[in-house]
């Protein structure tokens, strides 16, 4: 597996969101765009996570952030995951790991004692330019689901809500 550092350029991406329409890293040219990597939606972390970054999407929006999530599953899956859990947050579902690949984030980790492939939770800030070239502020490897969005909103300056 090959990781992204500060200062790298981060890898450009067009992949369906949970209506089916194109995202690209270059659509949000002149913002910072968190782009976080999950496992499955509809599983216990990812949906702490995604509950979180629905939770502090205004503040993150206020100050200039662009929220991303992108996992392996379906738009049909995301669009059901978006429903049942209120999500606000951009879903991008990468079936074909182009963008999981890209970012280094597909690997072997340990799950109840046992390794398995899978996805490793990474969270990465983006800085996008006026001409929709990114480059990495932060390469957040494995990180925790619990507690990983108030930790990041504080790491970037972003201020609780009121």
């Amino acid at each position: 597996m090959s990781t992204l550092a500060p200062g790298d350029p981060a890898p450009e991406f067009a992949l369906p969101d949970a209506d089916g329409n194109i995202v690209r890293l270059s659509d949000h040219a002149a913002r910072t765009v968190v782009v976080y990597f999950y496992p499955a939606a509809l599983t216990p972390g990812c949906t702490v996570q995604a509950i979180d970054f629905t939770a502090s999407l205004d503040e993150f929006t206020q100050s200039g952030v662009d929220v991303i999530g992108i996992s392996p599953d379906t738009t049909d899956k995301l669009a059901k995951f978006r429903m049942r859990k209120n999500l606000r947050v951009t879903l991008l579902a990468d079936p074909q790991r182009t963008a999981i690949d890209a970012y280094g984030v597909w690997g072997t980790k340990m799950i109840f004692g046992k390794p398995i492939d899978g996805i490793i939770r990474s969270t990465f800030v983006v800085d996008v330019d006026a001409d929709g070239r990114g480059t990495v502020r932060e390469a957040l490897y494995d990180v925790r689901a619990a507690g990983h969005v108030d930790r990041l909103r504080k790491k970037l300056g972003i201020p609780a809500a009121v």
